[in-house]
């Protein structure tokens, strides 16, 4: 027996029993079988849960480092907040700006889209709809099939 050999599982009798070889599917030809680690929605769920409550904890460091009084004025009203919550607030507020340029867009695009499909629709014509199947030659009067061609 050399190193890399396993010794084989005796029944107490000293004698080796056969080890059963697991049988493995026959895949077909071409096809990949996919990989146990392969991504799954729920582990890009959970990498996405990690990565929120990572951003969260950076917040919060963030906003009880600056916890400074600032005086904030918006539009004639006016306040006074820790600087680390103002801060937030103006690039939430800002991301949120962002948020609705980006819908604006989209909705511009989908409606172009639309009318484009709307247009290309209205000038295709659809040719007449050709029967499936040719029609059968018809039957010899004395019975014979038509020759096959």
């Amino acid at each position: 027996m050399t190193d890399t050999e396993e010794p084989a599982a005796t029944d107490g009798a000293d004698q080796p029993t056969p080890q059963p070889v697991p049988a493995e599917p026959e895949a077909e030809p071409g096809a990949s079988k996919p990989s146990p680690l392969a991504p799954t929605r729920t582990s890009g769920y959970w990498a996405a849960v990690v990565v929120g409550l990572l951003v969260l904890l950076v917040l919060l460091v963030f906003i009880l480092e600056n916890g400074q009084t600032a005086r904030v004025t918006f539009f004639g009203a006016h306040g006074h907040l820790p600087q680390g919550v103002a801060l937030l607030l103006a690039a939430v507020i800002g991301g949120l700006f962002v948020v609705l340029a980006g819908a604006a867009r989209i909705l511009q695009l989908r409606i172009r889209m639309q009318g484009q499909l709307l247009a290309h629709h209205r000038g295709h014509k659809h040719p007449k709809a050709e029967p499936r199947h040719k029609p059968h030659a018809p039957a010899d009067p004395a019975g014979n099939s038509p020759p096959s061609g």
